[in-house]
């Protein structure tokens, strides 16, 4: 059976397409990217790498050739995503893709999450369930990665207190390892058709809990400085960040928009994010990392 991965130079992809070639043949396995000069390692492997451009198309067809599962790997832009993902679903089961895992969000099924960026992963959901094919939706917890580096570094840098209109919502992060791991179990087993999987860490922090976690580990304190939704806008302004996903450069510096990361916040908030599961160690056959050892794994790139 040939598993196609989307994205796949990503960090995201690029991991899954290493993992999968532990399992399958490098001739079972397609890698897409929009820059598959990437992917030359793969390549000389033996795994086929074609380009695939979600804007275009015109791209799709020859790109899903002979495939018959895939992991389509959610992009980046809040905002125009979801056409992109209904040009990639479309090409992909006229071509004989017959199930499809998808890399959604905790808490997309949520008619009343506030968070923008779940309007995006939910259409998303609903066109592929629509597509004809069987699916597994993966929704992913916040990354641990995401908080052991660019919620920590700026922080370490700054020397101030992080901004946060989190209050005292609790989120258990999850790896992106384990989300990568648990991707590959879904494509290469049987028994995951039409299911939806949340997938979070084994402990809950609030996001003070998460800095003071970081700080232990550094030898200095990490503050938080709560705020409401106004100040995180007004802190995203001195960054320089789009207010609104129609504002973001494509292909620019900043993919996500201020509205997406102030209304991130705010279902954190209101507890949307308040859940621990098992899916990622049944489905792995191995216990989920902890945001500790997350961190203490990056360590090294934090500054001193």
């Amino acid at each position: 059976m040939k598993i196609v991965v989307t994205g796949a130079s990503g960090a995201f992809g690029g991991a899954a397409a290493a993992m999968l070639l532990e399992r399958i043949a490098p001739g079972d396995l397609i890698l897409l990217s929009r820059t598959p000069a990437r992917l030359a390692d793969f390549a000389a492997r033996g795994v086929s790498v074609r380009h695939a451009d979600f804007d275009d198309p015109a791209t799709l067809p020859a790109a899903f050739a002979g495939a018959e599962r895939m992991l389509l790997i959610s992009t980046a832009r809040v905002g125009s995503r979801v056409g992109q993902h209904r040009s990639a679903v479309t090409a992909a089961v006229a071509a004989g893709v017959r199930h499809i895992v998808y890399t959604s969000l905790l808490g997309a099924d949520a008619p009343d999450n506030p968070a923008i960026v779940k309007n995006d992963h939910r259409a998303t959901e609903e066109i592929i369930d629509a597509s004809g094919a069987t699916w597994t939706f993966l929704r992913d917890s916040q990354y641990a990665e995401a908080v052991a580096g660019p919620m920590v570094i700026p922080v370490l840098l700054s020397g101030q207190p992080k901004p946060d209109n989190c209050g005292a919502g609790r989120v258990a992060f999850v790896s992106r390892d384990d989300c990568v791991a648990t991707a590959v179990g879904v494509l290469t087993q049987g028994g995951h058709e039409n299911r939806a999987y949340d997938l979070t860490g084994p402990e809950l922090f609030t996001i003070p809990e998460a800095l003071a976690l970081a700080g232990e580990i550094a030898g200095r304190p990490l503050a938080v400085a709560p705020t409401d939704d106004q100040g995180m806008f007004a802190y995203f302004d001195s960054l320089g960040v789009p207010r609104h996903a129609s504002d973001i450069i494509p292909d620019g510096p900043i993919p996500w928009s201020s509205d997406d990361m102030v209304t991130f916040g705010q279902s954190i908030r209101e507890g949307f994010f308040d859940r621990v599961t098992d899916h990622v160690a049944r489905i792995t056959g191995r216990a989920p990392k902890t945001l500790r050892e997350v961190m203490l794994a990056h360590r090294a790139s934090w500054p001193a």
